[in-house]
């Protein structure tokens, strides 16, 4: 009883505000690396707004499927990156902060691009709900800016540690201002030691289909 009643409540709130959904678009720099700015439907009880919607990122955005959540929390100065998955186990993934602030990064490795090397960089909020979508072909990551963060992520391909591949978060060629004072960053053992995007062997290739 309790669960038809929260949605009668949430289906008569759609009715009285007269609520159609749609999620804004904002294209960035690179092609295909998109910001999903939610509706968001506030009173004085709080507010609403939906977080997926498969219909709409399928004709906004590009067809796809999610198989994988992800959920991990962070202190100030943590910095996750740059990540990637090769091969037939790439992944796009779809990136949101339920709590705190972090810098959500993804650089384009893909060889013969014309954005080869470049990258986007986004402040995800828990205040203002952002998701930022990285496509396959992109190594991604992140620096968490408060004190904590609660960081979630979908994917479109399960992971696979043998198909695990990395460049450096600080490779200077990249050009990537983290907003974290060096001496403040927190790192695994294993993201401190990557190669520079130069140095890498596993990168993908802009003439093959990733999808």
């Amino acid at each position: 009883m309790a669960s038809i009643a929260r949605s009668f409540t949430i289906n008569v709130y759609l009715c009285l505000y007269n609520i159609d959904i749609k999620m804004e678009i904002i294209t960035t720099s690179i092609e295909g690396v998109v910001i999903i700015e939610p509706k968001i439907f506030k009173d004085d009880r709080g507010y609403f707004y939906e977080s997926w919607n498969q219909k709409e990122f399928d004709e906004k955005v590009r067809p796809i499927r999610f198989v994988q959540d992800n959920q991990s929390k962070s202190s100030y100065g943590v910095l996750r990156g740059l990540h990637f998955q090769r091969g037939t186990h790439s992944q796009s993934k779809l990136v949101r902060v339920v709590s705190g602030s972090v810098l959500d990064v993804a650089v384009d490795i893909r060889k013969g691009s014309p954005t080869f090397g470049q990258h986007v960089a986004v402040e995800l909020t828990g205040d203002n709900h952002r998701q930022f979508f990285i496509p396959r072909g992109f190594a991604h990551g992140f620096s968490v800016l408060s004190e904590t963060a609660i960081f979630q992520y979908k994917c479109d391909n399960l992971y696979c540690k043998e198909s695990e591949g990395a460049i450096a978060w600080n490779d200077p060629a990249l050009g990537i201002d983290w907003r974290i004072p060096a001496d403040k960053v927190i790192l695994s053992e294993k993201d401190a030691c990557h190669p520079l995007l130069e140095e890498a062997t596993d990168l993908f290739d802009y003439s093959v289909e990733l999808y």
